[in-house]
């Protein structure tokens, strides 16, 4: 119970604080949990079915090439889990009436982040203690939560657009290149010291994830 515990604080932490963030109009909290939901099933079973067939047909050896841990980190894990949770927020969400207002993109994406998140951090923490949920509530769940911040950022913007088709792909994008540029400073951890680009990244994508929820916060239709 205190591995699951420890497991998911982090991940509702970060749902309060953005839920809190959302100042003007709040979310149905049925739909926030639906699409936490959906993002703890929906998409960690898109993410199953394409890590499965990249491992058949496309298999990448896990050595000490940095060529490959580069593609393993960009076109595999932060490809496969962003367009997984881009797919929920894009078919679900932006096309609801509830969807009113920019900061709907960032909370919505959010969401799926951290259904996603919740249940990689429960694989992760049982696996690895106590320890690995101290590190990961710094890290990966942070992380997780600029990725959804970034898409969601962009996909707010879409939904008010003419050019939906080209901000939704750039959210898409932008979050799997940061998804990206971490995982693959932690993938070549055989480079002594290298690891310390994965924690800049991080620290750019939060100081980026302020900006765009203050940006949204400013373009709300509802703001008084």
């Amino acid at each position: 119970m205190n591995l699951l515990i420890s497991a998911l604080a982090p991940v509702f932490v970060i749902i309060i604080f953005i839920y809190i963030k959302d100042k003007y109009e709040k979310e149905s909290k049925r739909i926030l949990v639906y699409t936490f939901a959906l993002g703890a099933v929906v998409s960690v079973v898109i993410t199953t079915i394409l890590y499965v067939f990249f491992e058949l047909f496309l298999p990448i050896p896990d050595d000490f090439s940095v060529w490959q841990q580069f593609v393993k980190a960009f076109f595999v894990v932060a490809l496969i889990e962003e367009f997984s949770k881009y797919v929920i927020v894009k078919y679900y969400n932006q096309p609801r009436k509830g969807f009113n207002e920019p900061f709907d993109g960032i909370i919505y994406a959010v969401m799926v982040s951290m259904g996603f998140a919740a249940v990689e951090n429960i694989m992760y923490v049982s696996q690895g203690g106590l320890e690995v949920a101290l590190l990961r509530a710094f890290t990966a769940i942070p992380a997780h939560a600029t990725f959804g911040i970034l898409m969601g950022y962009f996909m707010g913007k879409a939904k008010f657009s003419k050019n939906r088709i080209k901000w939704n792909l750039v959210g898409l994008t932008v979050a799997i290149l940061f998804h990206g540029v971490y995982n693959f400073f932690l993938f070549i951890n055989f480079i002594p010291g290298v690891f310390i680009g994965a924690f800049v990244s991080l620290i750019i994508g939060i100081i980026l994830s302020r900006n765009a929820i203050k940006t949204h916060q400013e373009d709300s239709c509802f703001k008084a």
